[in-house]
């Protein structure tokens, strides 16, 4: 089987829709793909309604957390997506997507780049709002060659000179309410040091005694050196390992099945869940 448990679409900051996201995932033969946009689920209805025969779609979302000012994404797979308390989080944190993307703007134009909020906005579509869309409006103006330079201290990346705090949920509270909602939690691409700062492996070891089931460690972001770290510490901490593509459509150079999960891993992720299960494709409209 091949396995893809980490993408995105136009429902936050890919630029496939949820539906032309399926057809390719179909297309480039892989078994499984879980749809992880950012604090949404708004995209799986659509997929599921075009899902190909022979696909099987793992609902999710990918959470936007923070842990003693580092930015922490927590990959949550199979949760109750109606659960109110998890619901209302993730709407809290995609509601300050927009007043955080304005005040990025307005910090570029204090340093003499002319993005708008009307360029911003045509660029997310319906999708929610997030730096990766304001890295997109800067890769237009040619103030950067790509996405991925955008996200360096100059510009947009954790502590850079445009960048704007949001409202993220304590990676502890999120382990909380996935688990309360039925799901599994995997730290997404937890030493992706490009990205900024990466917690210690000591809060990782406090998130596996509190609930967490995994860590991706098979990441486009991660050299094999680091991966090779991870899977020890996966080990020793008795987390499950998972690969995936993190595909952003054509905003990130990653394509999809570039790195997979183990069909066990992901068996022993859909025994553990129990707030929603796989969808199996019946070759949708």
């Amino acid at each position: 089987m091949r396995i893809d448990l980490h993408t995105h679409s136009t429902a936050s900051d890919g630029t496939d829709t949820p539906a032309e996201l399926v057809r390719k995932a179909a297309a480039a033969g892989l078994d499984v793909i879980a749809l992880t946009d950012h604090d949404t689920t708004r995209g799986h209805a659509e997929a599921l309604s075009v899902l190909p025969a022979g696909l099987t779609l793992v609902p999710g979302a990918e959470l936007s957390c923070r842990l003693d000012g580092i930015g922490v994404h927590m990959l949550a797979y199979l949760f109750d997506p109606e659960e109110p308390e998890l619901l209302a989080e993730r709407e809290l944190v995609r509601d300050d997507r927009v007043p955080r993307a304005q005040g990025m703007i307005a910090k570029l134009n204090a340093l003499g780049v002319p993005v708008t909020w009307e360029q911003v906005a045509r660029i997310a579509g319906d999708g929610s709002v997030g730096r990766p869309h304001v890295a997109s409006a800067l890769v237009e103006l040619g103030v950067v060659p790509t996405v991925s330079d955008a996200f360096t201290r100059e510009w947009l990346a954790d502590g850079g000179r445009a960048y704007m705090d949001k409202h993220e949920t304590d990676p502890f509270e999120a382990l909380r309410l996935v688990k309360n909602a039925g799901g599994v939690a995997v730290f997404a691409h937890p030493a992706a040091s490009k990205r900024g700062r990466t917690v210690p492996e000591s809060a990782i070891a406090e998130l596996a005694e509190a609930g967490l089931d995994g860590i991706e460690v098979d990441h486009m972001d991660h050299a094999p050196e680091t991966r090779a770290r991870l899977r020890g510490l996966a080990k020793e901490l008795g987390l499950l390992v998972t690969g995936s593509s993190d595909y952003h459509g054509s905003r990130k150079t990653c394509v999809l099945g570039e790195f997979m999960t183990d069909p066990e891993v992901y068996g022993e992720i859909t025994r553990r869940a129990t707030g929603a299960f796989p969808v199996p494709g019946t070759g949708g409209a």
